[in-house]
């Protein structure tokens, strides 16, 4: 799932603490999230689960949803993770294809929530 422009929803546990984010390479901003290379909010809240994904045509239409996002209550989101994911099961694994987590992502610079 290289370049592929979408929007996120992590958390910390079912009903914890959410994030919302954007990124055109869902793996490896994952990646970076779990293994706290992501400084912010997500490190220092632990919050590292993705719980909710969507796919989007273009960053412009992807960015336009994280910011909607951002926008809704908290009751919102969580309906929108439960409607899809009502288990609250971390989707990471299965989007790598495997029960572990991948090798760290090349680097082709520094890091960026916005790649």
């Amino acid at each position: 799932m290289d370049r592929q422009p979408c929007t996120y929803i992590l958390a910390s546990k079912r009903n914890g603490t959410l994030y919302v984010g954007v990124t055109s390479n869902l793996v490896k901003r994952i990646w970076e999230h779990k293994n706290h290379l992501a400084d912010g909010f997500t490190r220092k809240y632990f919050v590292h689960h993705l719980v909710y994904f969507e796919l989007h045509e273009n960053m412009y239409s992807a960015i336009t949803r994280e910011k909607q996002l951002k926008k809704w209550h908290r009751q919102w989101k969580i309906n929108l993770i439960e409607k899809v994911n009502p288990q609250w099961r971390d989707l990471y694994p299965e989007l790598v294809g495997e029960a572990g987590f991948p090798s760290p992502p090349s680097r082709g610079g520094a890091l960026n929530s916005r790649e």
